[in-house]
């Protein structure tokens, strides 16, 4: 505490440097008073989070790893590397992108959900929350005959509880009762008819009730393509991990494999394609060329009858054994003008299939463009299957299959009018050495010619079988795009809810809410409560603070008290003798006011005359709030007499309107009755005569005066007091109010003024006087 004497005029903070200390100090004791909030909080909180795990559904989280034959990498199985001599395996290698987007593809995750009936959902009825469970682990098998256009778009539920083992009952979602069926026979519902089957009968529970609830498909569909989640396992890596969370590990698990299953069942049937065209085209080509084989077969043999000719091949090596080289080379050049040709007719009659790859082409150009067609045109189709035609991918492909295309044909007219060229060519340099020679025959010749023809159709009909045979092959190894590397597994323990991470969240917020409540009604709370929110602001001494109490007495100090109330008074005592350090004369004047009303002006003078006149001094309260008078609530008088009277009236004395009670060891001057006029009737001056009474007749004077920003009655007298003491009462003057006492205080218009803290509650501030004393 600090004090000063009148003649001070500014009050020196000499614990600025602990400011920060004792800022942190009140902040902590602020929040240790309320330590019940916040127990009470964490409690609170801790128990909704028992409610929140008790009856919140477990999630699970499940994977599956598989390798993908992408285009960066090309891996090849094991099964298909003995045939990649023969061409077959070329544009096979798929996207890792792509494939990523068709296993996201919500035509594959509706052909998973019709698989697996994803759209009939199972629940164990619970008192509060209802049990999601996979279809095996219901005690029946229900089988539903209701055609796909209907079941797939179906919105309904029902419950079935077993009655015996051998009858069950059908309820409706609210629990009504539908009727009364037998296990394994087919009845009618509204939707379709049903057919209920036991597990197994012995361990049927009669007190279980099965929530059975028909979604539609399309819900179901998006409700796992929003879980699902694809992505590489390392960066450019041909693994990918499918990743899947729901409330049913197993339902989770068939999910993801069924996932696979039906991925490589649809990338079998696209590879599957270009062995069918290839198929058809070779098919095709074979039955052409076995009739013109046939009609060359019957020339030779027509030929050799006409002319006469035995062993012709003999013969034709003796004559044209020089020019066996160029036969040869003539036979390539036709056998490639003719592939020329029939790719061609296909190209032209076919224009939205396949173009047969690996044919034997020299031009390896045209056999490149038409490899890319192909793996383009299978592309395309296969982005269709989940895709329209506005896609920007289609359109993209589409412009470059044309483009493709276009090339293919020009190069095929380009090689086969080089090929033709050099078919010329070779021509000629035969004329010319037959020319020569003109040793051969025309026999020969002719039969040279007819041999040379039949020998070409004969090669591109072994060539053709030979592809036949292959794409047969292919066709019996299916080759799937996945292959498995980590089925479908997951933790048995759910990531979610998670207990720990649950409670320390409820502890969290349970201190949390508290202390952000608690801040909040701070900040907002304006009002004084400690010693402290007065120094920050007045700079006047304090004698101190005197505490709530919970005694309905109204004066709480006599000899044998030891409350901290009565102790606070002791103190206040003993702090006043400081203050008339500078006061000279035996009796001192007291004046006490305050800002407001019901600041415990009164309480305060009764008790500090009680005080001091326990030291044996004479001591004299003066009721100066002729306004709104509180003296004679405090005591018992028998005289309405007071100060008011003696003002007013000048045939009164003194001595008759001073009296003494039982109740007190003082004398008192009551305010008397309201006078209609306060002000003027202080300025009479006969209030002078009554202070020179008490200053002569008595130690201590204690004048109770009004406060004093309602009426200027205490500054009419304030020159009188030799000390002025200002109560302020905690928790009820707001602070913004304190310029008036610091106004006061820095002008000198209260002298020798000293700030009194009522009503404080030392339990929420950390200051009193509870040590060694009780209530």
């Amino acid at each position: 505490m600090q004090f000063e004497n009148k003649n001070q005029t500014n009050y020196v903070d000499t614990n600025e440097d602990s400011d920060d200390e004792i800022n942190l100090r009140e902040i902590f004791e602020k929040y240790i008073y309320n330590w019940k909030w916040f127990v009470l909080g964490t409690i609170l909180t801790l128990f909704m989070a028992t409610i929140y795990l008790r009856y919140t559904s477990n999630t699970f989280a499940l994977s599956t790893t598989i390798f993908i034959n992408d285009e960066e990498t090309g891996g090849l199985s094991n099964e298909l590397s003995t045939f990649e001599d023969l061409g077959l395996i070329g544009g096979t290698k798929v996207s890792i992108i792509n494939e990523i987007g068709v296993l996201e593809s919500r035509t594959l995750m509706r052909r998973v959900a019709e698989k697996l009936e994803l759209n009939v959902i199972y629940y164990a009825d619970g008192k509060i929350r209802n049990m999601e469970l996979d279809k095996d682990e219901i005690p029946f098998k229900i089988k539903f005959f209701i055609t796909d256009s209907i079941f797939y778009n179906l919105d309904t539920s029902f419950i079935i509880s077993a009655k015996s083992k051998s009858r069950f009952i059908l309820n409706t979602s609210e629990g009504e009762k539908i009727n009364e069926f037998k296990f394994g026979k087919n009845f009618t519902t509204g939707f379709g008819e049903i057919n209920v089957v036991p597990s197994d009968v012995e361990s049927i529970d009669f007190d279980e009730n099965i929530i059975v609830n028909i979604t539609p498909i399309k819900n179901v569909v998006n409700y796992y393509l929003d879980r699902i989640e694809i992505e590489p396992k390392t960066k450019n890596s041909s693994l990918l991990v499918i990743s899947l969370e729901d409330h049913v590990k197993q339902k989770a698990k068939n999910v993801l494999d069924e996932l696979i299953v039906q991925y490589n069942k649809d990338a079998i049937e696209y590879k599957n394609l270009i062995t069918e065209n290839t198929d058809k085209f070779v098919s095709e080509r074979i039955a052409d060329i076995s009739e013109s084989l046939t009609d060359v077969d019957k020339g030779v043999e027509e030929y050799k009858v006409k002319n006469r000719l035995t062993d012709i091949e003999y013969e034709s090596n003796l004559v044209l054994s020089s020019n066996s080289e160029l036969g040869k080379q003539i036979v390539n050049l036709t056998s490639q003008i003719r592939l020329v040709d029939y790719v061609t007719e296909y190209i032209n009659n076919n224009k939205d299939d396949l173009i047969p790859a690996n044919l034997g082409l020299t031009d390896n150009a045209t056999e490149s463009n038409t490899l890319m067609y192909n793996q383009l045109l299978l592309e395309r189709n296969r982005i269709m299957k989940v895709s329209s035609e506005r896609n920007p991918t289609v359109i993209n492909l589409n412009a470059q299959i044309a483009t493709l295309r276009q090339s293919i044909k020009q190069s095929l007219s380009n090689h086969k009018s080089s090929l033709n060229f050099s078919l010329r060519e070779l021509r000629n340099q035969e004329s010319r050495l037959n020319v020569k020679r003109n040793l051969a025959p025309k026999q020969e010749r002719e039969f040279q010619d007819i041999k040379r023809k039949q020998q070409i159709i004969e090669s591109l009909y072994l060539y053709l079988l030979q592809k036949r045979e292959e794409n047969a092959m292919s066709m019996g190894v299916p080759v799937p795009n996945a292959k498995v590397i980590d089925k479908a597994n997951g933790s048995d323990i759910p990531i979610a809810p998670k207990p720990v991470l649950i409670y320390i969240i409820a502890l969290f917020l349970g201190l949390l809410l508290p202390l952000v409540i608690i801040t909040i009604i701070s900040i907002f709370n304006n009002k004084v409560q400690t010693i402290e929110d007065l120094e920050k602001i007045v700079r006047a001494p304090i004698l101190g603070d005197i505490p709530k109490t919970k005694s309905n007495k109204k004066i709480v100090v006599n000899e044998n008290e030891r409350s901290s109330v009565a102790e606070a008074f002791r103190l206040l005592r003993t702090n006043l003798h400081y203050m008339f350090s500078g006061v000279h004369s035996n009796s001192k004047t007291i004046f006490i006011t305050s800002t407001l009303g019901n600041e415990g002006k009164t309480f305060i003078g009764i008790n500090l005359a009680t005080v001091l006149a326990s030291t044996n001094k004479k001591v004299l309260l003066i009721g100066a709030d002729l306004r709104k008078p509180k003296i004679n609530d405090y005591i018992e008088s028998k005289t309405n007499l007071g100060l008011t009277n003696f003002l007013a009236d000048e045939n009164l004395n003194i001595e008759d309107v001073i009296i003494s009670t039982d109740k007190t060891n003082f004398d008192i001057l009551a305010s008397g009755e309201m006078p209609p006029n306060p002000s003027s009737l202080l300025m009479n001056g006969r209030i002078e005569k009554v202070l020179a009474y008490g200053k002569e007749n008595y130690d201590y004077v204690i004048v109770d005066t009004p406060p004093v920003s309602l009426v200027t009655d205490t500054l009419l007298l304030s020159h009188h007091a030799d000390l002025f003491i200002y109560v302020i009462r905690s928790n009820y003057l707001d602070k913004r109010l304190l310029k008036i006492p610091k106004s006061m205080y820095e002008s000198n218009r209260l002298p020798n003024m000293a700030l009194l803290l009522n009503d404080t509650d030392y339990k929420k501030t950390g200051y009193g006087y509870s040590y060694g004393y009780g209530e």
